[in-house]
């Protein structure tokens, strides 16, 4: 297996023959291809760049909808992989991703190179199986809120404090004065809405569950349940960034493939994980790609606005989407 240096080493050579520009498609759909021919099956790629830091438009959204139909088209045969790498997103967004998917094919498998958190795990526990490699990991799938100030904060978090200052306050009246600051700060509809969104990660984990990994097995709704607590449990994690195993993710009931057990097949994987997080150092912040060479790049270049003289310019980030043709 070519490792992340060596991969690189071939994309920085191939600019001799590309009239100085490196490569990056060219090689990354070369090992994409590779693994379909290994596989023999339809295989897509939706990996963006979050480990850099937090980057515009890298998060799940409903505009990935659009890159999905573009690298769906020309697919029939019943059976996806797909390579998953992002930090999650809209469960919301996620639900459609996945309810387009599962109507396109029967058997999915979901390849976590490295980490799917998030509403990333969610996809992936929507497969009828996750591959996974020692290194790999899935993530808590409790929601996270965004303050007006632009922190994450967990829901559970909220409605916690919530039901402390209640109990506090009850006890002691007195102890309202200390709480108040901080009470003031959460909306009259924000403990609702904290309720509704681990009520929705928990259903569409447990729905995805029960009808596709666990289909046809007895108890399959209890063990569904049980595995959609597990990940949605604030407290057993602590943390959204934690980070679970595939040994702990099997051992709430996922049905999980070592990546290792084949090492061709680890091999082509991660060629394709390397190959695509190179392409990603650049302009790109998310690539969504199909095996035949479809794909659906979301880029964030700089556009300069002039200001009045003295001023100094602004630069603000545009996205822009570049569906692509198979070259």
């Amino acid at each position: 297996m070519p490792s992340w240096g060596e991969i690189l080493a071939e994309i920085t050579a191939s600019a001799a023959a590309h009239g100085g520009q490196p490569d990056f498609d060219g090689i990354r759909r070369k090992y994409l291809t590779r693994l379909h021919q290994l596989t023999g099956r339809d295989t897509i790629v939706y990996s963006t760049d979050w480990l850099r830091g937090v980057q515009p438009m890298s998060s799940i959204d409903l505009g990935d909808m659009q890159g999905m139909m573009e690298v769906c088209q020309g697919l029939k045969s019943s059976g996806l992989d797909v390579i998953l790498h992002s930090p999650g997103g809209s469960a919301e967004a996620t639900a459609s991703i996945v309810r387009y998917l599962r109507g396109k094919f029967s058997d999915i498998r979901v390849f976590v190179p490295l980490a799917a958190m998030s509403a990333a795990s969610m996809w992936a526990l929507a497969g009828d199986w996750v591959v996974m490699g020692k290194h790999s990991q899935l993530g808590p799938i409790d929601p996270q809120l965004i303050t007006p100030q632009g922190a994450a904060m967990p829901a559970r978090a909220v409605i916690d404090q919530f039901e402390r200052a209640k109990a506090e306050v009850q006890a002691n009246p007195a102890a309202l004065g200390a709480w108040a600051p901080i009470l003031q700060q959460y909306g009259p509809a924000l403990l609702e809405q904290c309720e509704k969104a681990e009520e929705l990660a928990r259903r569409l984990v447990r729905e995805w569950l029960a009808t596709y990994m666990f289909r046809g097995e007895e108890n399959a709704e209890e063990k569904a349940k049980e595995t959609a607590r597990y990940f949605a449990d604030y407290e057993t994690h602590q943390s959204h960034s934690l980070g679970i195993t595939r040994d702990q993710a099997r051992g709430a009931g996922v049905k999980v493939i070592d990546l290792e057990a084949v090492q061709e097949l680890q091999d082509a994987v991660l060629s394709v994980h390397h190959a695509t997080l190179h392409t990603l150092n650049g302009p790109s912040v998310k690539i969504i790609e199909n095996h035949q060479g479809r794909a659906f790049v979301l880029q964030i270049q700089q556009i300069v606005a002039m200001q009045a003289p003295g001023q100094g310019q602004l630069a603000m980030p545009l996205p822009i989407q570049l569906p692509q043709q198979p070259s």
